[in-house]
């Protein structure tokens, strides 16, 4: 079997093993857990998405935990707001993104169309973006790619696909992303329109910076999936390939391209979180007994990982009193 083959099998298998656990997560009875009316996006502590519920949980710095009503597949928080991205419960078997405030209502809903897989707002909550599996795009020799897309908030400007947006050189000459990009994992810088995320076409992961308005996107570096930029908009996480198709976390320096490997020595498929400037936090599936928790790690390359949260995945930077 060749390297190409054994590639192609693995994103397979990886696929079909995401849509399948989304589908049974969804639609598994959850557990008798009380929810606490007091609980929402004000709260202090780190919210998850607690993966015997599915809801949305805040887990507080002593380590105890309080569930909302909130039933997501993917949450990420940030400045009292959430996305969450969701059955929708209108069309058996098909998917939506909430944009959650502060007290839990919802302010928008839109369809999305394919299997949740990454979410992500920007630091002030203004900016959405996410990430499906999707089936049946002729180019793929697999049968699944993924879609990105991003919304504002404030202007309302809706873009369902970077694959839409023009891939463009230093003096901004381009034109359309090769026929086989796919996009994934976005992170936005603190000015709502900068954005960092994954191209991959042919054998090549590229990061790319985006422009949100502009509509633009041009690479930066070569393997690099799922990068998540720091608070201080200086380093990117992002997950590294390695050649037995797993992967592992390392930190990329913008300014010197400098890449830090972490101390975390298992397999991390997940798009890191900066919990703060100094510290990663992740979902880690544990491949004997099939649990996700949430785990943490120095972005330095020191220490040894350390867990968070059991039973938990999709963490977001703590909110604090």
């Amino acid at each position: 079997m060749t390297t190409r083959t054994k590639m192609l099998l693995t994103v397979l298998v990886t696929l079909v093993m995401a849509t399948t656990a989304v589908a049974w997560a969804l639609t598994r009875p959850a557990p008798q857990v009380e929810v606490d009316p007091a609980v929402d996006l004000r709260t202090p502590g780190m919210v998850v998405r607690d993966t015997a519920t599915g809801r949305l949980a805040v887990v507080r710095s002593d380590g105890s935990r309080a569930q909302t009503r909130v039933s997501c597949a993917r949450v990420f928080t940030a400045a009292g707001r959430a996305v969450c991205l969701r059955a929708d419960d209108s069309a058996p078997g098909t998917f939506a993104l909430d944009v959650v405030n502060p007290d839990l209502s919802v302010l928008r809903t839109l369809p999305i169309n394919g299997v949740p897989t990454r979410a992500r707002l920007s630091a002030d909550g203004r900016m959405v973006a996410w990430t499906v599996f999707v089936a049946g795009d002729s180019y793929t020799s697999s049968g699944f790619s993924t879609r990105s897309g991003i919304l504002d908030t404030e202007t309302g400007v809706l873009n369902t696909s970077l694959e839409d947006f023009r891939l463009v050189d230093a003096e901004g000459k381009g034109g359309s992303p090769p026929k086989d990009a796919n996009f994934w994992g976005v992170s936005f810088a603190a000015d709502d329109n900068t954005f960092y995320a994954t191209m991959a076409t042919g054998k090549h992961f590229y990061l790319v910076q985006g422009d949100a308005t502009a509509e633009t996107v041009s690479v930066l570096a070569d393997g690099v999936e799922c990068p998540s930029l720091s608070p201080d908009g200086t380093r990117v996480v992002y997950k590294r390939r390695l050649p037995d198709l797993t992967w592992r976390l390392e930190v990329y320096d913008l300014g010197s391209g400098h890449r830090t490997p972490l101390a975390e020595p298992g397999n991390v498929d997940d798009q890191g979180t900066w919990l703060n400037d100094h510290t990663i936090g992740y979902g880690k599936l544990d491949p004997a007994s099939g649990r996700i928790d949430v785990w943490s790690v120095p972005a330095d390359g020191s220490d040894q990982p350390s867990e968070l949260a059991a039973d938990a995945e999709s963490p977001s930077p703590p909110t604090v009193s």
